[in-house]
């Protein structure tokens, strides 16, 4: 059995299906490039003092833009390593890429790392695909569909107490610069949870949040690519995705909080 063929099960909607099976499909083959080469020696370049990039990012995102290209070639791509800094709120249909996710992680062998693809339609995400290569977990969700984890339905958490907890979070690559910032946050949230994590990749944290492994997730300083599929399998999976003040969120404004609904208003008081 092909295993996207559960897409096919779940989704029936015409306009979403071609597009959503599309996105996975990408995500799987750059997926299966990580896969290949993680644990082998890597060619890294610097995009910043501590902002890397291996010969996989740029394999990773070749493949996926042309598969997606293959499959939906009358779509624009936004891919992170190609993208430039020009980065705007999109008009129409546009693809989102990450083409991996984490790639301090990749490049140390620590691995939690994905590959994540959206798919926007006038600044809203209405198809997202996050796919963690080496847990071979692909996570799915189109508007109005439900999130996914390989065919299996997903939902966050009902936790409803901060002291229970478990929030995820990450730093800024200019964390020079934001040291204050992230150190006032942390010292908000830190003695209000259980625990927080820091995994170093925010779109596997926002997976996390969608399927309960997390209960919630906030970080400054992503670009588009980092949570655009993210944000919608958080809230498709029943969670609230906002900035740090509650308000509407977008990829492209830089800080995101997601948790379950009960949690949500109380980590933006605590943010605020």
């Amino acid at each position: 059995m092909n295993r996207l063929d559960f897409l096919k099960e779940q989704c029936t909607d015409k306009k979403h299906y071609p597009l959503l099976l599309a996105a996975c499909r990408a995500a799987l083959t750059g997926g299966f490039i990580l896969r290949d080469l993680y644990g082998k020696p890597h060619t890294i370049t610097m995009k910043g003092e501590i902002n890397l990039v291996t010969e996989a990012d740029v394999a990773s995102e070749t493949a996926i833009v042309a598969s997606l290209q293959e499959d939906a070639p009358d779509i624009d791509v936004m891919a992170e390593e190609s993208a430039g800094e020009d980065l705007k709120v999109p008009a129409g249909k546009l693809w989102v890429i990450d083409p991996l996710d984490g790639t301090t992680n990749f490049a140390h062998g620590f691995p939690i790392f994905a590959v994540s693809i959206a798919l926007m339609e006038n600044g809203q995400t209405t198809i997202g695909a996050v796919y963690c290569p080496l847990q071979d977990e692909l996570f799915c969700c189109w508007q109005g569909g439900g999130s996914w984890l390989n065919g299996e339905k997903i939902q966050v958490t009902k936790t409803d107490f901060l002291v229970q907890a478990l929030v995820a979070t990450g730093f800024p690559y200019d964390i020079h610069a934001k040291l204050d910032a992230v150190i006032s946050q942390m010292r908000a949230i830190l003695p209000k949870v259980r625990d927080i994590r820091r995994a170093g990749a925010a779109a596997v944290d926002l997976a996390y949040v969608a399927c309960g492994r997390l209960d919630g997730f906030y970080e400054m300083d992503l670009k588009p690519w980092d949570t655009a599929a993210g944000w919608l399998l958080v809230e498709e999976a029943g969670g609230r995705v906002t900035d740090f003040a509650g308000k509407k969120y977008s990829p492209f404004y830089p800080e995101i909080l997601a948790a379950n609904s009960a949690l949500h208003p109380l980590l933006v008081k605590q943010l605020a």
